[in-house]
């Protein structure tokens, strides 16, 4: 099976106070996304491709609430907190944290954990407190990942090695990989690999020789779990990263990058064509 995941991080925020959006009102953003998309995903079969719409919070309920009856489009949310509530247990003392059971109650069906910047945050906040220990991230996220999965979720977990680390960069996987994932049910994860030294404007990314050593490494460390290209599926590189036999799919961002940079739906779906429908 193919996976097209859709981060929309906060793509959210209108122009007007710095952000991207400029496709639909706040309030109407998220159900905007999902009713201008889930009809044409109706061409591709559910048994063939999983589509995947991770939403800042604000909008989980109406992109759920806009999903047709046999709609192909998942809804996920950016990440839940380590701990959650329990039945004769903690009942809900979780201020400005988003639990996985909330997360399942609001409609999700899966969660994006270890993206770079929870990572770069996570790291930063250690730093604060004194914290030199370079696996405190790794456990931090396994315990997020475990009860994602506790909660009925699936999860898609990010690794990657920054530009320091490219020289170790088979350490550095095989850190993450090992520290996330222990003790955990893999058949509900899916690994993103994201070059964090190749993102960003002036970047050179990866070409498909590097794609393909970085998913057959990861693939054999974890007994061939499905690998998506996280360093950003788009319109340019879409048929190169469908050639790639070791990668299952892409994750979705930005889709225009001048001009009236930001997220298009129109845009995405072509991105979906062109990765999906090779000649």
């Amino acid at each position: 099976m193919k996976h097209i995941f859709l981060n929309l991080k906060r793509f959210d925020i209108p122009r007007e106070y710095g952000g991207v959006n400029g496709v639909a009102p706040m309030e109407e953003w998220g159900s905007y996304i999902v009713q201008n998309t889930q009809e044409k995903l109706k061409a591709y079969g559910a048994e063939d491709v999983e589509f995947v719409m991770y939403f800042p919070e604000a909008h989980l309920i109406p992109a759920v609430k806009a999903l047709c009856e046999d709609s192909p489009v998942k809804i996920g949310c950016q990440g839940v907190y380590r701990d959650d509530t329990a039945e004769n247990g903690n009942f809900g003392a979780f201020t400005t944290n988003r639990t996985a059971n909330a997360a399942k109650a609001m409609g999700c069906s899966s969660v994006i954990i270890g993206h770079c910047e929870e990572r770069k945050d996570k790291a930063g906040i250690l730093k604060e407190a004194g914290v030199t220990d370079e696996g405190a991230v790794g456990r931090l996220l396994n315990q997020e990942i475990k009860a994602a999965i506790q909660a009925g979720l699936t999860v898609i977990y990010c690794i990657g090695e920054t530009a320091g680390e490219q020289e170790q960069w088979q350490e550095v996987l095989k850190s993450q990989l090992e520290t996330g994932l222990k003790d955990v049910d893999k058949e509900k994860v899916v690994i993103a690999y994201e070059p964090i030294w190749a993102i960003g404007p002036g970047k050179t990314p990866p070409d498909e020789a590097y794609i393909t050593k970085i998913g057959s490494y990861i693939k054999e460390m974890t007994g061939g779990m499905d690998v998506v290209y996280g360093g950003g599926l788009k319109t340019d590189n879409a048929r190169m990263l469908a050639s790639v036999p070791v990668m299952d799919g892409g994750l979705i961002a930005l889709t225009r990058f001048q001009g009236e940079i930001g997220f298009y739906p129109e845009e995405y779906l072509e991105i979906v064509r062109t990765y999906l429908e090779q000649d």
